[in-house]
């Protein structure tokens, strides 16, 4: 047996180039698995892998019918993916753009003092205890959002960002969306996410980490019943911040590359 399995194997060349090759294979298939990871889609795609598997067991045991149906479904497989991975492809796409190879390509427009502002402004409403929602854009548009909220085209302070959190205020209900250093609109609507670990969450939590899942935005999130202040990316959710946490977790989230320099420059002192 060891003996065929050598045969079978001996008049197989590995180059450098079957090398490359296992390696992108790999790579596409770990950064989706990334994406699925704590999401529906790993729920659809095991059905899938089922459905899969009844087509060929159904050859085997010659389930003529079965093997009729699920073929035929089979041809519409491609259309229902679309469908139903329409939020991750999406994602997908978005991160592809979002590669260090296109970001010499897009603009940056976050300041220090809008970071400031954003911090000054957090840490009032949070002793105030009163909810607020801020997203600032990065290298992907929320124009659609913006369109559904409130237009204002105003300066980042944080007199302003209190003055529209306030229950008195009509645009309280809603969030912020920040576009190059400006408040682009207020009281705007946000994708919820569909994360079954986020149930136990509030809608301005949720509101938050839906945009960042879909999007490479930050997201400030200020809990209007504790005062609890977190920020939201990538999806994730971090939580109890202070000011300075807060500061340090924003210039991480807008410069990326700069705070690892930073990082790596305090290790080496």
């Amino acid at each position: 047996m060891l003996d065929s399995l050598l045969d079978a194997f001996s008049g197989i060349r590995f180059g450098w180039r079957d090398a490359i090759d296992i390696f992108v294979v790999a790579f596409i298939a770990y950064e989706f698995l990334k994406l699925i990871r704590h999401t529906r889609a790993v729920q659809i795609g095991i059905g899938a892998v089922l459905v899969v598997a009844m087509y060929y067991l159904s050859e085997v045991a010659m389930l003529r019918t079965v093997n009729w149906f699920i073929g035929n479904l089979l041809s519409y497989v491609v259309f229902a993916a679309i469908v139903l991975f329409q939020a991750d492809l999406r994602r997908v796409l978005s991160r592809l753009g979002r590669a260090s190879l296109f970001r010499h390509f897009t603009r940056r427009g976050t300041t220090d003092e809008m970071v400031e502002e954003i911090v000054t402004a957090a840490g009032m409403l949070s002793e105030q205890r009163v909810g607020a929602l801020i997203a600032i854009e990065k290298d992907i548009g929320l124009r659609t959002y913006v369109d559904s909220g409130i237009y204002l085209d105003a300066r980042v302070t944080y007199d302003l960002l209190v003055s529209v959190f306030q229950s008195e205020s009509p645009l309280h209900d809603g969030a912020v969306i920040i576009q190059e250093n400006r408040v682009a609109a207020a009281s705007c609507f946000l994708p919820l996410t569909v994360n079954a670990q986020s149930t136990n969450l509030g809608t301005r939590h949720r509101a938050a980490i839906g945009l960042t899942e879909e999007s490479d935005a930050v997201a400030l999130i200020v809990s209007g019943e504790t005062g609890v202040v977190s920020l939201a990316r990538d999806g994730e959710l971090e939580s109890g911040l202070d000011s300075k946490q807060l500061a340090t977790s924003l210039n991480s989230a807008m410069y990326p590359r700069l705070s690892r320099r930073r990082s790596v420059s305090k290790k080496a002192e």
